[in-house]
């Protein structure tokens, strides 16, 4: 945990974050949309989750408010974004926040419970290489209870299709250069605000000491995330919704 600090704007700084990743998925409402209803229809509407890389909280943030009686925790590396996460949520007993590296075999010891209802997750396991994530799903399987859910929505290009790969890529550059200039901001500028900020700035050193400039991971196919879901011990999984270029694979145990 990290500390907070009364009377910072961190409703700014979550509605910033929302902002700068909808340049990049405009249409990231409306997968959180399905990942909850798909929650309410297979483990109800007061679930215990784990928020995986849970970031700034969105994913939390939209399932307390259309599940009141849910109960979250965020795990997460990242110290600037956890720093708005607890700023964010101070106060709201129903939400947990953990500091674990997915990467080390050891980050479920942190967690405060041993089994989960659903964990979710969003835009962030592509940082994670195959080999390691496999051994994260292998993890999950092992968290989630009988008759629970993992999703994971994320990019997963299918490949085989580079013109049609081209033109979605093309339309949907042109579209956020036309928002950039309309005032949107992008991933670099959204973080040289945060550096600025003087709540923010050394946490946001210390992340970028951790992570470095760019992703390193893959972003494998949903066939990939399917399969081995199965091999983890997950009985069922597919994508329940899916874009040009992303997609949200969920598997039940």
């Amino acid at each position: 945990m990290t500390e907070t600090v009364v009377g910072a704007d961190w409703q700014g700084w979550q509605d910033s974050w929302d902002r700068q990743q909808e340049w990049y998925m405009p249409d990231r409402e409306e997968r959180f949309r399905v990942m909850l209803d798909m929650v309410e229809a297979l483990v109800g509407t007061e679930p215990r989750v784990l928020d995986l890389a849970c970031g700034t909280g969105s994913i939390s943030d939209r399932l307390l408010k259309r599940f009141p009686k849910a109960e979250s925790v965020g795990v997460d590396l990242d110290p600037a974004l956890l720093a708005i996460a607890e700023g964010y949520f101070e106060g709201d007993g129903r939400v947990t926040f953990v500091r674990a590296d997915l990467k080390d075999p050891a980050w479920t010891d942190a967690l405060p419970h041993g089994s989960y209802d659903a964990v979710l997750t969003a835009t962030a396991l592509h940082w994670i290489h195959t080999g390691p994530l496999r051994g994260l799903y292998g993890q999950l399987g092992s968290l989630v209870r009988d008759g629970g859910v993992f999703m994971n929505a994320d990019h997963m290009p299918e490949g085989g299709t580079p013109r049609i790969d081209a033109a979605e890529r093309a339309l949907r550059h042109a579209r956020q250069d036309a928002a950039k200039e309309a005032g949107a901001l992008d991933w670099r500028t959204w973080w040289e605000r945060a550096a600025a900020d003087p709540l923010l700035a050394a946490p946001t050193a210390e992340r970028f000491e951790i992570y470095g400039e760019h992703a390193e991971g893959d972003t494998p196919s949903v066939t990939w995330h399917c399969e081995v879901l199965r091999e983890s011990g997950f009985a069922e999984a597919r994508a329940v919704w899916r874009s040009p270029s992303d997609a949200l694979v969920l598997g039940l145990k």
